[in-house]
């Protein structure tokens, strides 16, 4: 049975004796070989951190779960989240396992189909605004101030104490940090856990250097690379669609202190990643994880060299959480009659 994060990584984690140890089985997700995609850009030895194998099917089960354990080990029941989607996810999943209540805040219309659909199934008391995540968030902000609710958004420090691990887990299985690190820039708190992560494990003797962190905000969501507050964010991988992230500067800083960079990716080179993990490596994330493997290519296609280098690409949600984005980008299915000739003729052999 897994022990989930809190027990796995209590020394590095800000848990007392009085903190619930509660858990999923969150973490512990794969590091898959991406030999076929790592041959085209002339990296044998790239990887993908699937994160979408959590249990609610993204990465935010890692931070949730302690953020929720805290909530509980001061005394709160209700805790509430602005999200688009896999936030919302996973505070719902957690407080129903835990016997508390969830407020969620979703803004209208930005929501994918899956990842909505288990806010629901788990009973959180959801709330559809007529704005986007940052006026969503504002609003939730403002509710926690006024009244005994716990915010569970990454501003909660709990998220990124959880999130963290995950930069554990890659340095416990490839045996030292990778050279680099790509991921997907939202509300930036994940890069800015991977970040603190890998200085700590390092700090600690469990990892010898420190990655360059590669950090991808989508082009019609990019505050970070265009130094301003994007007021209408607009890509087709939700999950990052965001204009004016909680960790900027904390993003900013793992960049600079990482020797990494921030840089943003179409919606174009978002999907062709996207087609290229399914076909390719038999990974299925959702669009907004692909950001990391977009940004890896143009990395490559820019001139940088991957030879010789250990690289990560975290893979953030399932596919599955977007099924919308998964039928509008693949082929249809061939309507054929149930005669074998007619399958046979279809399929070209004689």
């Amino acid at each position: 049975m897994k022990q989930g994060l809190i027990g796995k990584y209590r020394a590095y984690l800000p848990v007392t004796g009085s903190t619930p140890v509660i858990t999923l089985g969150e973490g512990d997700t794969p590091l898959v070989h991406a030999a076929r995609l790592g041959r085209e850009i002339g990296c044998d030895q790239l990887f993908l951190k699937l994160e979408g194998c959590n249990p609610t099917g993204s990465f935010k089960d890692r931070g949730m779960v302690l953020a929720l354990a805290k909530a509980m080990e001061a005394g709160s029941t209700t805790v509430i989240c602005a999200s688009t989607g896999n936030t919302s996810s996973s505070a719902a999943a957690y407080a129903a396992h835990a016997g508390l209540r969830a407020v969620v805040i979703i803004p209208h219309g930005y929501v994918a189909l899956g990842k909505l659909t288990q806010v629901l199934v788990h009973g959180a008391v959801v709330l559809s605004v007529n704005g986007n995540f940052d006026e969503a968030l504002a609003s939730a902000r403002s509710l926690a101030d006024s009244y005994p609710v716990t915010l569970v958004n990454s501003i909660n420090p709990f998220r990124l104490e959880g999130q963290k691990t995950a930069a554990f887990e890659v340095v416990d299985e490839l045996g030292d940090a990778p050279d680099y690190l790509c991921i997907p820039v939202g509300n930036a708190g994940n890069i800015t856990a991977y970040w603190r992560g890998f200085r700590e494990y390092k700090a600690a003797g469990k990892a010898q250097r420190t990655p360059h962190m590669m950090g991808f905000e989508a082009l019609g969501a990019a505050p970070i690379v265009n130094d301003r507050v994007i007021t209408k964010p607009a890509t087709v991988a939700t999950a990052i669609r965001i204009g004016n992230p909680v960790n900027w500067q904390n993003a900013v800083r793992a960049r600079d202190e990482s020797g990494g960079t921030i840089q943003a990716v179409s919606d174009e080179e978002i999907i062709k990643a996207y087609q290229t993990l399914a076909a390719t490596e038999g990974v299925f994330a959702e669009p907004a994880s692909a950001a990391s493997v977009a940004g890896l290519l143009k990395l490559h296609r820019e001139g940088l060299d991957f030879s010789g280098k250990r690289v990560v690409c975290v893979l953030t949600g399932n596919g599955l959480k977007d099924p919308d984005a998964a039928i509008a980008h693949s082929p249809r299915p061939i309507e054929v009659s149930a005669d074998p000739a007619a399958i046979r003729e279809v399929l070209g052999w004689e």
